[in-house]
C-alpha cells in the first residue's frame, strides 16, 4: 500500500545502546524526551539522546530521529515499509522503533540530507522539529 506521510526530523543527536540483558535500566537514560527501552534474553537496547550516553557504553552514535507524524491505526499496513524501502534502495541504513501510536526511524546524521531527499522523492513530506 502506498502512503504519503509527513515525517518530522528532530534536531537532537541520538545513540542506540547495547547493554547486557540482566542490567537494570541505567539512571543516565531516565528523563529523556525520547527513550526506547527493549529487553530480550540477549540484550538491553536503549535509544536516547547521545549526550546522555556515557562514553564507555557500547553504542551506535550520531543518529538522527525521524518520526512519522500522527497516530497510525493498527489496521494500516505497509506504513513502515513505505519509508524503509526507499531508504534501503538508496543504501541508507535505518533503525526502526515502533510505539503504540507511530513509528520512528533513526539514520546516521551523515545520511540525513540524502534520506530526506529520498523520502521526498518517494512522495513524503519532511518537516523539521523546532
Amino acid at each position: 500500500m502506498d502512503h504519503q506521510l509527513t515525517i518530522v526530523v528532530y534536531q537532537e543527536i541520538y545513540g542506540i545502546c547495547r547493554l547486557e540483558p540482566e542490567v537494570p535500566v541505567p539512571e543516565w537514560a531516565l528523563g529523556a524526551r525520547f527513550l526506547s527501552v527493549t529487553r530480550t534474553a540477549r540484550e538491553l537496547s536503549i535509544v536516547c539522546e547521545e549526550a546522555m550516553v556515557p562514553v564507555h557504553v557500547h553504542a551506535e552514535r550520531n543518529r538522527r530521529l525521524m518520526q512519522i507524524e500522527g497516530t497510525l491505526g493498527f489496521t494500516l499496513t505497509g506504513v513502515l515499509a513505505s519509508v524503509a524501502a526507499p531508504l534501503a534502495n538508496a543504501g541508507i541504513s535505518v533503525f526502526a522503533v515502533s510505539t503504540y501510536d507511530t513509528d520512528y526511524l533513526l539514520v546516521s546524521n551523515e545520511d540525513l540530507q540524502e534520506a530526506t531527499q529520498v523520502l521526498e522523492a518517494a512522495g513524503h513530506a519532511i518537516r523539521q522539529n523546532p
